[in-house]
């Protein structure tokens, strides 16, 4: 993937010490933070914490900033693939829509051409006051994209809207805006994940152990990629991933109808671990312990890729205790997918993942990778087949 470049703006609001975990995760990303601060944030926030977070210097001084480049803010503001504003306070906004530009951080704003992302961080009488609503509407009209601010506890002790939206959720719009462009980009990608749960009673059920992690990492990636992605997920504990639509799905049947209100799609990725039985009967009351044995009727689950219209990329999973590749190779054709992934059911629940990648030309096997790099390589075979469609 191309390197990205972001013009990161901190703005004097006290929540400026979160933004250097913001910009650790954007690094840690891929991309590229330039980080711009008002005088006021160095009141609250040192700029090398910035700069060695990010490995580049963050700026303050406009003039300061032309000693390191030609025309300081132009250049900054041409590099930008976007510029985000983490956090804004409500003067920063309101000198945005007003066009004024008299420091680094509001000159780069209104020399770019970038796309713009603001997340506000401040009181909330300060938020709902009609002047800032106003240049709010102002900047919305005008393409600009809102991350928060969130209802929480605020600084002051209050409790209210103007709180900075959590990290997870201004990351996730962010890397969806940079992402235009990308080789995913226009395409639509249905992706599910985890497991799921067929109820025996009202406080019981049929499950496994798939997390969801694998499937979360391809619908990031994709997402990153320019893709629109529809994730449609099994229950987890895993934080939804911002700028993605997610589907919760409980059961087999739940997971099969949604896959289909999903479609049509560009691609169908079935990372989830699907139930393949599911209990005939469902009891209305918990099931009481008895004496005896306690049998239950099965029933086959439907087999979601085989019965699902065509999509141009269809792409399967194999979960295998043994005969991993044999197993694989015949969902393959069963299914009649485009490639499987195939792993030993020991993935589960860990950050890693060893797979096996199989298509009618062959079989590629893959080191023991992050599953986010695993995610990648998944996505460059659908970027491939995509373009031979």
């Amino acid at each position: 993937m191309p390197e990205r470049n972001l013009v990161l703006g901190v703005s004097g609001s006290i929540a400026a010490y979160k933004a250097v975990d913001l910009a650790s995760k954007l690094t840690q990303a891929g991309v590229a933070v330039h980080t711009v601060m008002t005088e006021n944030a160095t009141k609250l926030v040192s700029p090398l914490s910035f700069s060695a977070i990010t490995g580049r210097p963050a700026t303050v001084d406009t003039f300061a900033a032309e000693k390191r480049f030609s025309i300081g803010h132009i250049s900054l503001a041409e590099l930008a693939d976007a510029v985000l504003i983490a956090p804004a306070t409500a003067n920063v906004i309101g000198k945005i829509a007003c066009g004024i530009a008299d420091d680094l951080l509001t000159s780069t704003v209104i020399a770019s051409r970038a796309p713009l992302i603001i997340a506000p961080a401040m009181h909330t009488a300060m938020w709902e006051n009609p002047a800032t609503q106003a240049n709010v509407e102002t900047l919305r009209k005008r393409g600009v994209v809102f991350v928060g601010p969130a209802v929480g506890r605020l600084a002051s002790g209050g409790f209210g809207r103007g709180r900075f939206a959590p990290l997870g959720e201004i990351l996730g719009v962010t890397l969806k805006v940079l992402g235009r462009g990308g080789d995913l980009s226009g395409r639509r990608i249905v992706v599910t994940a985890g497991g799921t749960r067929e109820e025996i009673d009202p406080v019981r059920f049929i499950g496994n152990r798939s997390t969801g992690r694998m499937g979360y990492a391809i619908a990031a990636a994709a997402r990153d990629r320019g893709a629109e992605v529809v994730l449609i997920s099994g229950p987890t504990e895993l934080p939804r991933p911002s700028g993605v639509e997610v589907i919760e799905a409980i059961s087999a049947s739940d997971m099969h109808a949604a896959v289909r209100s999903a479609l049509p799609a560009d691609s169908l990725i079935m990372a989830a671990a699907v139930a393949d039985y599911t209990p005939v009967e469902r009891a209305e009351g918990k099931i009481k312990k008895g004496d005896g044995k306690l049998i239950l009727e099965l029933e086959r689950t439907d087999d979601i890729l085989k019965s699902v219209p065509d999509v141009k990329v269809k792409v399967g999973f194999a979960a295998e205790s043994e005969d991993l590749i044999e197993n694989a190779k015949g969902k393959l054709i069963e299914k009649k997918l485009d490639f499987i992934v195939a792993n030993d059911v020991g993935g589960f629940g860990s950050e890693e993942n060893r797979v096996t990648i199989i298509d009618r030309a062959g079989v590629e096997e893959l080191p023991l990778l992050p599953k986010r790099e695993v995610a990648e390589r998944i996505l460059d075979r659908v970027v491939r087949l995509l373009g031979e469609g």
